[in-house]
């Protein structure tokens, strides 16, 4: 029987408190000596050697309160395919990487994310690819994402212009469930240079189920929200391991018991959903659905 759809709007009013999303995948796999910096397809490759071990991280995150998981696709997607050379076909890795997620979820409440990242690097400014290849890449990357059982595309770490529009525009077309969250520099702009408050006015456009904000520091997401109130469903799920985004090894730089105090000082703006990024693990989720727990009674 085909897993039946989670709406994410839905679930958020059920429970009457921000949804918990999960926290990072691939600096685990990292840490754990499973993918390499220096390999194109960074954690998606464990979907391939490692899938056991990915199921797990799934459910740890699950057992730890996570209301969403996120398939470990964030380089899953064309372009990135195409230059790994990978002996496998393309669109059942796809559905395998997500048949992972959905497994963990299996027979629980829990929201299935379908992680779309930027085509190329996430940091990298300038853009290579030509737009035949990003429309490409996104509009195929998602279609298998929804066609695989997802409940929303998470198309996550965003900073381009050009991309967003592609997403907005082909999730909108097609009536598909998504969020955007963005991750923009300390000047509060975009890699490819828009105000970030412009970017957030655009999106909101096409009606998306939230926006959010992921990857980024404490200090910067203050400078963003200390001049811009969200007018919408948003979320977040900041940076938990170094502030160069360019270090090889990704630890954890901001353990549960901080990253909690960081969480809570943002609850009065009313996030749909927040969770954490890079460096993060269970123990992160776990704090804030404790917290939650005492916090929000019913």
């Amino acid at each position: 029987m085909k897993r039946k759809r989670i709406d994410l709007l839905d679930r958020f009013e059920r429970v009457k408190r921000p949804l918990i999303l999960d926290g990072a995948m691939g600096s685990l796999l990292q840490q754990k000596g499973v993918i390499k910096t220096d390999n194109i397809l960074w954690s998606a490759v464990a979907n391939l050697t490692n899938p056991k071990l990915v199921k797990q991280i799934h459910i740890e995150y699950i057992k730890s309160g996570a209301d969403i998981i996120t398939t470990n696709t964030f380089r899953t997607n064309p372009l990135v395919f195409r230059n790994s050379i990978l002996d496998v076909n393309y669109n059942e890795f796809v559905q395998n990487s997500v048949s992972i997620a959905l497994n963990a979820a299996k027979n629980k409440s829990v929201i299935v994310a379908g992680s779309n990242a930027p085509a190329e690097d996430c940091y990298q400014k300038d853009r290579k690819a030509a737009k035949y290849d990003l429309e490409y890449n996104h509009k195929k990357h998602i279609e298998l994402l929804w066609e695989s059982g997802v409940d929303i595309i998470w198309n996550e770490t965003q900073s381009h212009m050009d991309e967003i529009k592609i997403i907005c525009e082909f999730c909108s077309k097609n009536k598909l469930p998504f969020i955007i969250s963005l991750f923009f520099d300390e000047n509060i702009n975009l890699l490819s240079g828009e105000p970030l408050p412009e970017a957030v006015d655009f999106i909101s456009s096409y009606l998306p189920t939230a926006i959010g904000f992921n990857c980024i520091g404490e200090s910067t997401m203050d400078k963003f929200l200390s001049s811009y109130f969200p007018k919408y469903n948003w979320g977040f799920y900041l940076n938990c391991g170094p502030s160069d985004y360019t270090a090889k090894e990704i630890k954890c730089a901001v353990n549960e018991k901080e990253y909690l105090k960081i969480v809570k000082q943002y609850l009065p703006l009313k996030p749909v959903f927040l969770g954490a990024c890079c460096g993060s693990n269970p123990k992160h989720i776990s704090a804030i659905k404790k917290y939650f727990d005492e916090h929000y009674k019913n």
